[in-house]
């Protein structure tokens, strides 16, 4: 995918060409596309997180209609290059060049579509108008990654969610006490405290991980994919189910797509 950064273009008119050119401020972007909704009877609206100008909400004419010219180009998990003349309530798009044709490949595979559609859904809920880059660059890296088959769909999207949250400013402890820092390891996990506790500090009933299940988080954390592939799959089950309880915790609200994720997948 094209790294080169975009800056704000020239004034064009709204309908993309030449015009008599008035004044219409726009700019052109990267951008990945994380849901639309419909508007009217050919329209939608799409958020998209974008490389430069944080989370977008724009309006694509006509891309519900018979031969649009860019209507497959905004679908979800696509990533593009864009560009948009600034509206009054909604920004209006104007020309769309793909970049990252990932969404037929991973809407292929049962397995990677639902874990692309918890990531998208936790960039959408993770990110304010402002953006992030390194959240942008992440989310990029795990859809190409989802749609190229690269690893597990389940250990891609556990990564992706830990380092997500990780770069969102809530890393989790897999080793140290995360509330004494009293080094490990440590095998009680408690969400509303960042991660493995001593025991000394543990709450009453709160679960506690074996060693392989610690050793595969924080692979995940660290983007350690050796490790990782060769996990088996009680350890894979658990973690799964920790990083959902703590993803969740911190977002403060549950993640719809969540449950759908297909556990099984190879």
């Amino acid at each position: 995918m094209s790294t080169s950064q975009f800056c704000r273009v020239g004034l064009q008119s709204p309908d993309g060409g030449g015009g008599d050119n008035r004044g219409v401020p726009t700019y052109r972007d990267e951008a990945v596309v994380l849901r639309t909704h419909k508007l009217g009877e050919a329209d939608r609206i799409v958020t998209m997180l974008s490389r430069q100008h944080g989370k977008i909400r724009a309006v694509a004419k006509g891309v519900r209609r018979t031969g649009s010219r860019f209507g497959s180009r905004l679908e979800p998990f696509m990533v593009a290059d864009i560009q948009c003349y600034i509206g009054r309530s909604l920004d209006i798009v104007q020309q769309v060049e793909t970049l990252g044709s990932y969404g037929a490949d991973i809407s292929d595979d049962y397995g990677s579509y639902t874990a692309a559609s918890v990531m998208v859904e936790t960039a959408d809920k993770i990110t304010d108008d402002d953006g992030s880059l390194q959240q942008y660059l992440l989310l990029v890296g795990a859809l190409r990654s989802l749609s190229r088959r690269e690893h597990a769909p389940t250990l891609t999207l556990d990564s992706y969610l830990l380092r997500s949250l990780s770069i969102a400013g809530w890393a989790p402890s897999f080793f140290d006490c995360a509330v004494t820092g009293v080094p490990g390891p440590h095998t009680v996990f408690v969400p509303q405290l960042g991660g493995v506790v001593a025991d000394e500090v543990a709450p009453p009933g709160a679960p506690r991980l074996d060693l392989e299940t610690l050793a595969l988080l924080g692979a995940l954390l660290e983007g350690r994919w050796e490790d990782a592939e060769q996990s088996a799959e009680r350890p894979r089950a658990q973690a799964s189910g920790i990083v959902a309880a703590y993803a969740q915790f911190h977002l403060e609200r549950s993640l719809r797509s969540l449950p759908h994720v297909d556990r099984h997948s190879a």
